[in-house]
C-alpha cells in the first residue's frame, strides 16, 4: 500500500477517486490546487471558492488530512502564459494537457514528493499498470465516453510511475455510485466544464482579456475579400462558426483554412476535402515524451491529433534533433501547429508532443 496525496477538485471524479483509494486500504490525504482565483475580473464563473468547501467538505466525510496548497504563481507562470503567447504567436496551444504535465504532475507532484508522499491521485479517466521491466504504461480509461488518457500525452515517465487513476477503472455512472454509496456531497454535482481551472469562460474572452484587438481583412483562398476579423488569435484552423462569413447557400459552410500572418490575413474555404489549407498528411512533432517506450526508431502508431478526434493510423521517425516527423496514412482535417497529438497503440498511450509543423495539402492563397 502507498501514502497517496489526492488532487480534490471538488468534484466527483477525483472524490471518488479518493473513497477508491480508502478501501483499497492506501494511506490517504487530500489536497486542493489553488491554482486560479480570477483576481483580474474576467469575464465567466470561477468557482474555486465553492470547489474548495466541496473538496473540504468530501476530505471531512472520508475522515482524511485536507490541505490547501497554494499554486497561484506557478499556475500564472506555466499555464496562463503558455497560453498566452501561444495564440499571440498564432498557434493553438492546449492549456488542459500542459496543465496535467507542469501543474498537477508537475509541482503539485514535487510539492507531495517533497512531503513524503509516494504518489499522487487524480480523478481522471485513465488506466495505469506497471509493465514486466518496472515502467509504467497508461491505458485508455475504462469508459470510452469518458476516456482522458489524451490528456496525459505529454506525462514523463517519471510522472507516470507516480500517478494513479482510480476512477479510470471505472464507467462514470459506477464512479457516481462509488460517491453515492460513500455519500459524498459532490456525488450529484455536474461535470466542470471551461479552461483547466479557470471555470467556465469561452477561450475568446480569456484571451481577449490580455490580448488586444487587431483587425484585418478575411479573405478567401482567392484572394477576394468576404469581411474583417477582429484578430488572428481570435480564431483557429478548422473553424466553421463564429468567423462572420456567412455561406452563400444552404449545404455550403465556410471555414477557417490559414491565418496570413504577414498580413494580418485571415482565409477561409469551403470545408470540403479538396480545399487548399484544410488538410494535412505530413507534420513536425516537438515537446516530444514518451511513457514506457523509446522512439528512436521509426514505427507504426495510432496518432490522435485532438481529443474528440479519432486516432489515426500513421507512422513517426525520429530526426535526431529530439523531434519527430509523423505522416498520417490519410490526409487528417484541421491540424494547427500548438495543437497536441497523442500516440497510442491499441489502447495504450505511448506518449505524445507538439505539432510544430504542419505540410498543409495546397497552398491556400
Amino acid at each position: 500500500m502507498a501514502k497517496v496525496l489526492v488532487g480534490l477538485s471538488g468534484g466527483v471524479d477525483s472524490s471518488a477517486a479518493a473513497a477508491l483509494l480508502i478501501e483499497q486500504g492506501h494511506e490517504v490525504a487530500g489536497a486542493f490546487m489553488k491554482n486560479w482565483i480570477n483576481a483580474e475580473g474576467l469575464p465567466g464563473d470561477c468557482p474555486w471558492e465553492a470547489d474548495l468547501e466541496d473538496a473540504l467538505a468530501v476530505a471531512r466525510k472520508l475522515g482524511i488530512e485536507f490541505r490547501v496548497v497554494d499554486l497561484i504563481d506557478q499556475y500564472k507562470a506555466r499555464i496562463v502564459d503558455y497560453l498566452v503567447e501561444g495564440y499571440r504567436s498564432g498557434i493553438t496551444p492546449n492549456p488542459d494537457v500542459w496543465c496535467n504535465r507542469e501543474m498537477k504532475f508537475g509541482v503539485f507532484l514535487d510539492y507531495a514528493l517533497e512531503q513524503g508522499f509516494e504518489a499522487v491521485a487524480t480523478g481522471h479517466y485513465a488506466r495505469k499498470r506497471t509493465l514486466s521491466d518496472g515502467r509504467p504504461a497508461i491505458l485508455r480509461g475504462a469508459d470510452p465516453n469518458k476516456d482522458q488518457s489524451y490528456f496525459l500525452a505529454l506525462m514523463t515517465e517519471h510522472q507516470a510511475h507516480h500517478a494513479m487513476f482510480p476512477a479510470g477503472e471505472l464507467l462514470k455512472p459506477e464512479v457516481r455510485e462509488v460517491a453515492r454509496r460513500h455519500a459524498l456531497p459532490t456525488a450529484g454535482k455536474k461535470d466542470s466544464q471551461g479552461i483547466c481551472f479557470i471555470g467556465d469562460i469561452k477561450m475568446s474572452d480569456f484571451i481577449g482579456h490580455y490580448i488586444p484587438d487587431h483587425p484585418g481583412e478575411i479573405v478567401d483562398t482567392t484572394g477576394r475579400v468576404m469581411g474583417e476579423h477582429r484578430g488572428l488569435h481570435l480564431y483557429t484552423l478548422g473553424q466553421r462558426k463564429g468567423h462572420g462569413v456567412a455561406s452563400p447557400r444552404e449545404g455550403m459552410a465556410y471555414v477557417v483554412v490559414a491565418k496570413d500572418l504577414e498580413n494580418n490575413r485571415l482565409v477561409v474555404g469551403w470545408d470540403e476535402s479538396s480545399t487548399p489549407g484544410l488538410y494535412a498528411r505530413r507534420c513536425v512533432i516537438g515537446s516530444v515524451s514518451t511513457i514506457g517506450v523509446n522512439f528512436d526508431s521509426p514505427r507504426p502508431v495510432d496518432a490522435q491529433p485532438r481529443y474528440r478526434a479519432k486516432a489515426e493510423r500513421a507512422e513517426i521517425r525520429p530526426r535526431g534533433d529530439g523531434k519527430l516527423d509523423l505522416t498520417f496514412r490519410s490526409p487528417q482535417r484541421a491540424i494547427a501547429a500548438g495543437q497536441i497529438c497523442a500516440f497510442y497503440e491499441g489502447g495504450r498511450l505511448l506518449g505524445g508532443g507538439v505539432f510544430e509543423e504542419v505540410e498543409a495539402l495546397g497552398d491556400p492563397l
